[in-house]
């Protein structure tokens, strides 16, 4: 189940805020444990054991990290043996059908593969439980000793698919108390409206233009297709992913909890570091906080530094897939960083701000081609096309065709990915405000109602 469905937006939503509302505060917090678990077992229900496992585990070694007079080289096992449980589940589900292939490959050999389907977001549950028994061991945060409460932390429907990733010790004191008003209600549905209109109005409609691109023939399409295709899919994956993180925070804010953002406007970014100081900052920081600042981060020298920029992006593209374009991709941005923290930022603020901001876009669309596509031949045939190398004209009547009927979406899109201005007169204007979002709601109902194209492109991970 997705948040953009009929099921979930009219059964399922107003069922769980009845239930969660009616109950007492005691409750709530199992109330949503509950509800949460059949969200997930709604996708497949035998991997609820595989999500429970996870958390109680984490739970059991919060506990014990938690006991006094512990020496420091327990403490130490106790946490490594959680992270060794978290990614072998991990990795048996998400990588092991990968390894196998590699292997079949390498060796010549003929292992059969797994064939088990990917649990729904495990990859972000995962992280999430992780960086609770890291923040107990640090001391960052308190072992939790209501088990209702932490399978709440580690199966919360809102952000359980899809992040964003909550780190423990930014939701450790809602889980205990949190005060839910009309006014976070609000703007919760608020939140929730655009996070819908952004993935069913615009990623879903320029998603249409680029499956139709990236379905062609690479060697058969123009300069200028290849490159319209490239765009749509950049469109189409931010406002997929930053509508579903917009509709997980506004749930969240119906349920009393404050997420942190997980998005800044990233297509203004004037270089890449500033990219991804925007994308994914779930993410982002989630690395940060635990694999590049424990491997020694900036403080060890510039050497020690490039050394341990490469092996988070490595594993931030690993972490999104099993396949060597992620991995690829990751390293991709992994250098152009080094390369900006080297020389690259002090050259760049030498330039007009258009230029620092084309320099962006063309880098990150380049990346999106390593991302989009998980066969290498596809993806040198498609470079093949944007660069014009496959003998084509630069454009045909059907670019024409694609822009003169998505010229208006462009249009839309662009403004959408733009910072705006806060109002400073949001009373006078709430009235519009409550049109406004009516609107957006109604227009993306309807069509959803008659939807036949309506993909998540995080779903996978």
């Amino acid at each position: 189940m997705v948040f953009s469905n009929l099921l979930f937006i009219f059964l399922f939503l107003p069922a769980v805020l009845a239930l969660y509302y009616c109950s007492p505060s005691r409750i709530r917090n199992l109330i949503l444990f509950l509800t949460s678990l059949f969200f997930y077992a709604w996708g497949e229900p035998v991997y609820i054991i595989i999500m429970l496992v996870s958390t109680v585990t984490d739970y059991s070694f919060g506990l014990l990290l938690d006991r006094p007079k512990l020496t420091p080289i327990k403490r130490k096992w106790i946490v490594a043996s959680s992270i060794v449980i978290n990614l072998t589940l991990l990795s048996y589900f998400k990588y092991a059908d990968f390894l196998i292939q590699n292997v079949n490959a390498l060796l010549e050999t003929n292992i059969p593969l797994t064939e088990l389907p990917l649990p729904i977001g495990i990859s972000f549950y995962t992280f999430q439980s992780m960086s609770y028994i890291i923040d107990v061991y640090r001391g960052t945060a308190k072992a939790q000793r209501n088990w209702i409460d932490f399978g709440t932390f580690v199966a919360l429907f809102p952000q359980l698919v899809a992040g964003p990733i909550v780190k423990y010790n930014t939701i450790a004191e809602q889980l205990h108390k949190r005060t839910e008003t009309i006014q976070m209600f609000a703007e919760g549905v608020r939140r929730f409206t655009i996070g819908l209109a952004k993935k069913v109005l615009l990623a879903n409609s320029i998603g249409l233009l680029w499956h139709t691109i990236s379905n062609s023939n690479p060697d058969s399409i123009p300069a200028l297709t290849a490159w319209l295709g490239i765009i749509a899919f950049a469109f189409q994956i931010y406002f997929d992913f930053s509508g579903y993180s917009d509709m997980a925070i506004g749930l969240g804010l119906m349920f009393g909890f404050r997420f942190n953002e997980n998005f800044n406007k990233p297509y203004v970014a004037q270089s890449i570091t500033d990219f991804w100081r925007r994308w994914h900052i779930s993410l982002s920081s989630w690395f940060r906080e635990y694999v590049y600042i424990p491997l020694g981060g900036n403080r060890r020298g510039l050497a020690i530094q490039m050394r341990n920029i490469l092996i988070v992006w490595l594993l931030t593209g690993f972490w999104h897939g099993a396949s060597w374009n992620f991995i690829c991709w990751g390293l991709y941005f992994g250098v152009i960083l080094i390369i900006e923290k080297w020389w690259g930022l002090k050259l760049l603020l030498c330039l007009p701000r258009w230029v620092r901001h084309l320099y962006a876009i063309i880098f990150i669309l380049i990346g999106w081609v390593l991302f989009a596509f998980d066969q290498p031949s596809l993806i040198v045939r498609y470079f093949g096309a944007m660069a014009g190398f496959n003998h084509q004209p630069h454009w045909n009547n059907e670019t024409v065709y694609f822009i003169y009927t998505n010229a208006v979406l462009f249009l839309v899109l662009i403004i959408a990915s733009l910072p705006r201005k806060q109002s400073s007169s949001t009373n006078e204007l709430s009235i519009f405000h409550l049109i406004w979002y009516g609107f957006l709601f109604f227009l993306s109902v309807a069509y959803l109602v008659d939807a036949t194209f309506n993909p998540f492109l995080y779903f996978r991970f």
